[in-house]
């Protein structure tokens, strides 16, 4: 695919790297038994544990149907678990089980391996500089 021209806009931009980044990442995960979304959730859920479905649909970009979904199939291969909320009895809190722990554990140096690969022509600046700005669009666009 052509490059895209830098006069297009910052969402195009975003769209287009992620995309390609998630095309990458998908190949390398497939290799542990991971669809991006699957370790989106693993990887929450390491950070947030006892976050409820919706938390972790909107964490991963997905509705709260898909999410059921998605955390459905992660209940079943082994890798999370569902527990009463002991604050709202209508909603569950999810957590990693000691296999989704070892899962993700197997799967996560893969993932940071391409992203230094992807960052190789970056300086440690332009590296911390777009992670910067991208952490604070993610928090300026929170509705």
């Amino acid at each position: 695919m052509k490059e895209p021209d830098h006069r297009f806009g910052v969402t195009f931009l975003v769209r287009h790297a992620w995309l390609n980044m998630r095309s990458a990442v998908a190949v390398v995960l497939a290799e542990h038994g991971l669809s991006v979304q699957q370790y989106g959730a693993l990887m929450v859920l390491t950070y947030h544990p006892g976050n409820t479905v919706a938390e972790v649909g909107r964490s991963v970009g997905t509705a709260r149907q898909s999410a059921n979904e998605l955390i459905t199939g992660l209940e079943k291969a082994g890798l999370v678990e569902r527990r009463p909320n002991p604050q709202d009895r209508r909603t569950q809190q999810l957590f990693l089980t000691p296999a989704g722990e070892e899962r993700l554990a197997a799967a996560a140096p893969a993932v940071l391996a391409l992203e230094a690969e992807l960052e190789a022509s970056f300086s440690d600046s332009d590296r911390s500089t777009a992670r910067d700005w991208l952490a604070q669009m993610v928090r300026n666009s929170k509705h």
